[in-house]
């Protein structure tokens, strides 16, 4: 997949993220979920963004880190939503399977790269 594809990948998740948590209940404990799934999940995106202007191998890795770091959370999330039954397991699958390949995908980048430094 090339860095432009990821771009839009990362982005359109973005919105997915940002679609579910508008189809979240209103309650005092559901709103600060959604407020957390909100910052992370769209934090995605926008790391990784930073992540295509990494001047170096090392920069590269810090902050990919930091967009593997954040889809691990968006997924967390997504977890709790679902085990709590707040949305229909219908409504989730789509997100959980996107948050966890794209998961998949940023730790085979950094271990792509961790590898190329190491040698």
């Amino acid at each position: 997949m090339t860095t432009s594809e990821m771009n839009v990948r990362t982005k359109k998740f973005s919105l997915m993220i940002i679609d579910l948590a508008e189809k979240l209940p209103n309650t005092n404990v559901i709103r600060s979920i959604t407020s957390q799934i909100v910052r992370s999940g769209t934090s995605v995106g926008a790391n990784y963004r930073a992540v295509c202007r990494a001047r170096s191998d090392k920069e590269f890795v810090a902050k990919m880190n930091i967009v593997l770091e954040e889809a691990d959370e968006t997924l967390f999330w997504i977890e709790i939503i679902k085990e709590k039954m707040w949305l229909a397991k219908e409504e989730l699958e789509t997100a959980l399977k996107e948050a966890n390949e794209l998961t998949a995908i940023f730790v085979s980048s950094l271990k792509t790269v961790n590898n190329r430094i190491n040698k």
